[in-house]
């Protein structure tokens, strides 16, 4: 069956009854159903009605003090009927607290759940059921906190492959060991390509095998002529009681990865979307050429080529735009981040340049949107010539979007007043005005970013990331050295317009 949108984090995994029965501070004792490990609940709900089931959602421990038991209860079918309604609703377990109502837990009670299957606890007079309660929310919260931390490891270790020099057998190798079982990259004709680990289960291996390769055709990206709705990124089915999966790359070229395991924990579908999005990077980059493409590109501009001429091996138009990019979390970004963030922009052209990631986009394939995460710059549409003219835009626009707490920020593309000046003109200008600052790069910068914050001492800073006695004092240097009152709008005007034309 298809699967939702991939959860940011795993969910929170229910908690074993055994282990709540275990917690000695509670005194809790299973008197009747089975005793089986496997047993687990969700939650915990208080309930003194006598037809529990309206609410009820699945999987609570349903705590009762028995206030809604009539007193010949014990001669009738009231617990029968009372128990099946429980069962039937998917609860999971009944505590039965003893005191204040009953000294015992009734007989004909224990007798029903033995009957129907279902897990019964006397809970003590000592113990409260609020007591109950927050020891459930607190195994749930370890077992967070353990699954959060598997995750965790398991995204390090899968990065970790991926830099290796054979980057795709590791990352299967990885994601076989983290999840115990077996995962298998499929190539878009359906042959295996390549795999790591053992299918779980005795005696099965080969239908299992055949339904991970049917599942995996669920997510392959139809052909050309093809029929039917949308194909669904991810899938899973249970055969022969091993779990399957299969998500499709998002290289859209049919590559699909299959994973197979005898439990599904709740991270286990985070780590394999982890190790998917790392194979999709690396088998784009292997299958589309664009790595030895861009490899010849490189060497091209190394030995004295212009951007104009290496522009085709990109595999793209004629028009660009340069985004820059910063995490909202602060920390540098990593590789993976970063090739993670130019898939999401539509590129594998990226950079890491410090705290900062560069990604050059075509332009008229997608235009560049905020990305969850991220603060970003995008300059306008240029061609390979201006690349850096365009690398300079998506640096203003970034510190732009930074000062004003907004996710993206474009480089105006509007023509102005600059469209009224022939450029080289506007240039000349541009150097006369600024000559007395223009061998300064900070104060260039400082007083460019303070006049597009409208002369805001604390955004200007936040932009620069110095502090504000520090702005103010490269804009009083400015003034002084341009021999100018900063507080005339003539002259904030003239300076903005020559600031422009650098």
């Amino acid at each position: 069956m298809p699967d939702s949108a991939v959860p940011a984090v795993p969910p929170t995994p229910p908690v074993a009854l055994a282990a709540l029965l275990a917690r000695e501070d509670l005194g809790l004792r299973q008197i009747a159903g089975p005793s089986e490990p496997a047993t687990v609940i969700h939650w915990a709900h208080t309930s003194e009605m006598a037809d529990p089931y309206p609410y009820l959602l699945g999987g609570e421990l349903l705590l009762t003090a028995g206030v809604h038991i009539p007193e010949a209860a014990g001669s009738g079918t009231y617990f029968d009927a009372y128990v099946s309604r429980i069962v039937e609703a998917g609860g999971a377990a009944l505590g039965f607290g003893v005191a204040p109502v009953h000294d015992t837990v009734p007989r004909a009670l224990v007798e029903a759940c033995d009957h129907y299957g279902l897990p019964l606890v006397e809970v003590p007079p000592r113990t409260t059921f609020s007591g109950v309660a927050r020891a459930v929310w607190q195994l749930m919260a370890q077992a967070r906190h353990t699954e959060l931390r598997r995750v965790t490891e398991a995204q390090q270790s899968l990065a970790a492959a991926a830099a290796r020099p054979d980057p795709v057998p590791s990352v299967l190798r990885q994601l076989a060991q983290r999840v115990g079982g077996r995962a298998a990259l499929y190539a878009p004709d359906g042959g295996e390509v390549a795999s790591a680990g053992r299918l779980p289960g005795a005696g099965a291996g080969a239908e299992v095998g055949a339904a991970l390769a049917g599942l995996a055709a669920v997510v392959r990206p139809a052909t050309e002529g093809g029929s039917g709705g949308p194909t669904p990124s991810s899938a899973s089915d249970t055969v022969a009681g091993v779990h399957l999966a299969a998500y499709a790359l998002g290289t859209g070229q049919g590559f699909v990865l299959g994973v197979a395991a005898a439990r599904r924990d709740p991270g286990d579908h985070t780590i394999a979307s982890v190790g998917a999005v790392l194979l999709s990077l690396l088998t784009g980059e292997h299958q589309s050429g664009t790595g030895a493409a861009r490899s010849s590109a490189l060497v091209r501009v190394l030995l004295g080529a212009a951007p104009e001429e290496v522009a085709p091996l990109l595999d793209a138009g004629g028009r660009w735009v340069v985004v820059h990019a910063r995490p909202d979390a602060g920390a540098a970004p990593d590789a993976v981040a970063a090739s993670a963030l130019g898939a999401a922009l539509g590129s594998p052209l990226v950079d890491v340049d410090g705290d900062v990631v560069r990604v050059l986009v075509p332009a008229g394939r997608r235009e560049p949107v905020a990305q969850p995460g991220w603060t970003c710059g995008a300059s306008a549409a240029v061609v390979p010539g201006e690349w850096r003219t365009g690398d300079v835009q998506a640096a203003r626009a970034l510190s732009r979007a930074r000062a004003t707490r907004a996710d993206l920020v474009r480089h105006g593309d509007l023509p102005g007043l600059a469209g009224l000046v022939p450029p080289a003109e506007a240039a000349a200008h541009a150097r006369a005005v600024l000559a007395p600052i223009a061998g300064n790069p900070a104060l260039t910068e400082t007083l460019r970013t303070w006049l597009s914050l409208h002369g805001s001492w604390d955004r200007t800073a936040v932009a620069l990331s110095v502090h504000r006695n520090t702005v103010r004092q490269r804009v009083a240097r400015a003034a002084a050295l341009l021999d100018t009152d900063l507080d005339d709008p003539d002259v904030r005007m003239n300076l903005w317009f020559a600031l422009s034309q650098l």
